[in-house]
């Protein structure tokens, strides 16, 4: 059963448009014209109860617009978007009972108070008694590991620290729903993981449906099976992450580790080792080599026969290279 829906959703702003100097002044003010710009075009994806999708593209591709529009906070130029049974632009209470939103570059909690105090303004504004608040609050501390810290002013916190009071602030109310934008964004590596950890233990333990856009692919890899591209306010792809790898990455990574160095004529030649694929790197003992996924067995049976091979490895190519050659290109072929 899909909880959010979005069938041929667009969104189009209308930008004034000024001439430079005086002359261009006096009729931007007298009579303004306008340009259309269009942020979302004809988008259309279904995400079922539980499910954890990752919304990527490029910055200005429309992903934050997109979240806007399915959280209600901007209207839709056209089609049309229901979650959780609602029609989100409406805002109407049973709904903003039912969904959450964060965003790594906001903030809700109150810089100069106890992070606690904004939760109890929270659990006021969703009616939670202070039986149930406290319950939660423990349960949810337990999780972001923020025992101690919620009687901080927000200002000591360190950013991990704050970002994870953000979670909780934003799960107090225990949506259905998640929309979750930039979640780790300036976190290091090690806050990183801990809210990916969290994000994963929650989900499994409430069915919480997660849209999550991040630019940092391990949280895309940690957390998502699923992936949906946006390039330039259009759907490019829709499906599984796996499958976005082997249609667009026709490559394997094939890593050699020699038993001994190549002799200086191999050294000053490499033309005999291109006939096992593209070398990517020599280093030392090391070797690097693209090599097509169709040609991958009789390359790798050709290297072991005809090479001196203590070790071999094959992989994919980096994520981030494979997700960045797609927004590159603007289309999955």
């Amino acid at each position: 059963m899909s909880i959010v829906v979005v069938e041929n959703l667009s969104k189009v702003y209308p930008v004034a448009v000024k001439q430079p100097g005086l002359k261009g002044t006096l009729t931007h003010f007298l009579r303004r014209t306008y340009r259309s710009v269009t942020a979302v075009q004809n988008v259309s994806f279904e995400i079922a109860m539980g499910e954890v999708v990752g919304f990527l593209g490029p910055n200005g591709a429309g992903k934050t617009t997109t979240l806007k529009m399915l959280t209600g906070l901007i209207h839709p130029s056209s089609g049309s978007v229901r979650v959780a049974g609602h029609i989100p632009f409406k805002r109407q209470s049973n709904f903003l009972q039912k969904i959450t939103l964060v965003m790594g570059q906001k903030q809700q909690l109150l810089w100069d108070l106890p992070a606690l105090d904004s939760l109890k303004i929270n659990a006021a504004v969703y009616g939670i008694s202070q039986k149930e608040f406290q319950y939660r609050v423990d349960e949810l501390s337990e999780m972001l590991f923020l025992h101690g810290k919620l009687n901080q002013p927000v200002r000591k916190l360190s950013l991990g620290e704050r970002m994870k009071a953000e979670l909780l602030a934003a799960l107090l109310h225990q949506p259905q729903v998640l929309f979750l934008d930039e979640p780790t964004l300036g976190l290091d590596v090690n806050a990183q993981l801990g809210v990916r950890d969290f994000l994963r233990e929650y989900n499994q333990r409430t069915g919480a449906t997660v849209l999550l856009t991040s630019h940092y692919m391990a949280d895309i890899t940690a957390l998502c099976q699923r992936v949906l591209l946006i390039y330039e306010g259009q759907m490019i792809y829709d499906g599984s992450l796996d499958g976005l790898l082997n249609r667009f990455s026709p490559y394997r990574e094939v890593k050699v580790e020699l038993a001994q160095p190549l002799s200086e004529v191999e050294a000053k030649n490499f033309t005999s080792l291109q006939t096992y694929g593209e070398l990517e790197a020599v280093e030392g003992l090391q070797l690097r080599f693209l090599v097509r996924r169709e040609a991958l067995t009789a390359t790798v049976a050709r290297i072991l026969a005809e090479l001196e091979v203590v070790d071999l490895t094959v992989t994919d190519p980096p994520i981030e290279e494979v997700i960045g050659r797609v927004f590159r290109a603007g289309v999955v072929s």
